[in-house]
Order: C-alpha cells, then sequence, then structure tokens
C-alpha cells in the first residue's frame, strides 16, 4: 500500500524537484495535499510557483493549500540572494491557470491526518515549520496521529547556510521547530551535512537534459540558475540538491546512514538563533527525538531524482 503523505513547502526549484518526485510513485506514495508557507520567497509567489510546476507535470489534481505567511515570531526572512526575486528565476514558465484550493494549510493539515487512521500519515518538510507547529497548536492530538515527519533541516558538523550556526529552514522559525521537535512525532531529520554531499555536478545536470521532456529541459535551467550561488560560494560543482532527499528517504532509505540523537533548537542566541544542537554523542543523556542522517549515496541518489522525473512525459504518474 503507497504511504500517504503530505509535503509542506515554499518552493524553489528543489522543493518542486521533491513534489514532483513523490507524484511520480504513485505505488510508494500517495500525494495528499501540497501545503505552501512563506520561506525562499513570499507566500504569494511560493504559492505560484508550487502551481506552476504542478501545471508543468500536468498535475492539476493536486490540492495545494496556502498557509503560513510569516513565522510564529518576527518577521519572514525571505532568500531571494539564492533564488532569485520569484524563487524560480533561470526559466521562463507560463502563469499557472490553476487556483489554490480553498483552506488554511495548518487547518488542512489536521483535517487530512484526523481523518485517516492513526499512524499512517507521514509530514514531508520541506520549509520553516510554521504550517506544522500551527497545525499542532490547533489539534494536540496530531503528533500523536501521525506516522512520523521526513524534514530536511539544520546542520550538525557542516554549520549554517544563511548564518555561521544556522541552516535557512530553521532559522527562518525557530520557534516553531522547537515545538515540532518536542511534539513526540517521530522526525527523520536530513541536514546540511547530508545534502552538501548530493551536487548538481555539470555531469548530473547533463543526465537531467538528456531526458528530452519539457519538464527535464525547464528544470535543467532552473536547478542552473538556482545552483549558481552555492556554486561560487563553495567552488564547487554545482549546489546541493535539498529538499529532494526528504523523498528519497521515503523511497530509498538504504541510500542513507545517521544515527538516533536528540536535537535541540536554539530560540535565543545571538549568533545561534536557529542552530539545531544534535547530541551526536549522547553527552546530554536526553532521550533521542530524531534519526538525523548524515551520509548519502550522492550517485545512486541522482540516479533516482533521474530516473522519477523522466516519467514525466513517459505517461501520467
Amino acid at each position: 500500500m503507497a504511504r500517504a503523505i503530505i509535503i509542506d513547502t515554499d518552493p524553489s526549484p528543489d522543493d518542486a524537484v521533491a513534489f514532483l518526485m513523490a507524484l511520480a510513485s504513485p505505488d510508494e506514495l500517495e500525494v495528499l495535499a501540497l501545503t505552501t508557507v512563506g520561506g525562499n520567497v513570499p507566500l504569494a509567489l511560493t504559492t505560484r510557483n508550487a502551481l506552476m510546476a504542478l501545471e508543468l507535470a500536468g498535475r492539476g489534481d493536486v490540492p495545494v493549500y496556502a498557509g503560513a505567511a510569516g513565522p510564529l515570531v518576527g518577521a519572514l526572512r525571505t532568500a531571494e540572494h539564492v533564488h532569485g526575486a520569484t524563487g524560480f528565476d533561470g526559466y521562463d514558465l507560463p502563469p499557472p491557470s490553476l487556483t489554490p484550493a480553498e483552506g488554511f494549510a495548518p487547518d488542512r493539515i489536521v483535517d487530512l491526518v484526523m481523518a485517516r487512521p492513526r499512524d499512517s500519515v507521514t509530514l514531508c518538510c520541506l520549509a520553516p515549520l510554521t504550517n506544522i507547529a500551527l497545525a499542532m497548536l490547533r489539534e494536540p492530538r496530531l503528533a500523536g496521529h501521525l506516522h512520523g515527519i521526513v524534514l530536511m533541516g539544520g546542520a550538525r558538523a557542516e554549520g549554517g547556510n544563511i548564518t555561521p550556526a544556522a541552516e535557512y529552514n530553521i532559522h527562518v522559525d525557530p520557534e516553531a521547530a522547537a515545538r515540532v521537535f518536542d511534539s513526540g512525532v517521530p522526525i527523520t531529520m536530513i541536514p546540511l551535512d547530508c545534502t552538501h554531499r548530493a551536487l548538481t555536478t555539470a555531469a548530473r545536470m547533463a543526465r537531467l537534459r538528456a531526458i528530452g521532456t519539457p519538464l527535464a529541459e525547464a528544470f535543467y535551467h532552473l536547478l542552473t540558475f538556482n545552483k549558481r550561488f552555492d556554486a561560487r560560494q563553495g567552488g564547487t560543482d554545482g549546489g546541493p540538491l535539498h529538499d529532494p532527499t526528504v523523498i528519497a528517504a521515503l523511497l530509498r532509505p538504504d541510500l542513507f546512514s545517521g544515527r538516533l540523537a536528540h536535537v535541540g533548537i536554539e530560540c535565543q542566541g545571538t549568533l545561534t538563533r536557529g542552530m539545531t544542537v544534535i547530541d551526536w554523542r549522547s553527552v546530554t543523556g536526553r532521550h533521542p527525538n530524531a534519526l538525523v542522517l548524515n551520509r548519502v549515496d550522492a550517485e545512486g541518489y541522482f540516479d533516482l531524482v533521474i530516473e522519477r522525473l523522466s516519467r514525466f512525459g513517459i505517461g501520467s504518474p
């Protein structure tokens, strides 16, 4: 039976590759909905980008619910310096004719999860965790009803990518992240330590383009633009393909390795706000609250990404 998932997202091209991989895997994953949040760019653009990617893929059947415009505390910090003004810079896609479904994303997360049997829905989180925290505030039973959460966010030894200490998704809303990590729900966390091992090299991007479909051509250009910032900053061949690791971990857990650890979220530090404090060596004695994946078979991962994206244009995934 396919695993039921809800994908919470702030679409840049990384996010879109992730949810398109899920939609291309109906035997393994049942996508109940996409929920959008303010993050990489403001909410109106993250929602638009989700709809645009779905329309490109011919998947207008997937409901998209818009959620929180900003974090629980303070103002939203966006990342146009990485993703461009629209979050989807680098290739001109037509404006979507699709529109968001009615309802506030945190409310719809609660409704969709609680309508299903206990332990049957997994949340796939590719963005700041604001929508998830708001859903948990609305329905205290939500955490106990979920099968689990798989998220891309945080860092251990790798350091941050928005501050020296913090990864972007956690830094944008650490209060929400703290609520989620303290909720008791089983969490699989994929930090920068893992995603920085999976780069969009020129050879891998050439394989993507060689698929030869309109969708592959679009994402070749979108990802090429999107990864220029990381490539310049790190002097690398391409940049990390972060968010699809969440879907890959569900489809091919054998590609990843890590360990159980306690993860605390720093909400106060002047220099460390949004830092994920990972007790890798169990020095505190605190009970583990996450499976932290720190390694990935990059070649196997990109094989999976390319194979799933190649399904668009062959038939309807």
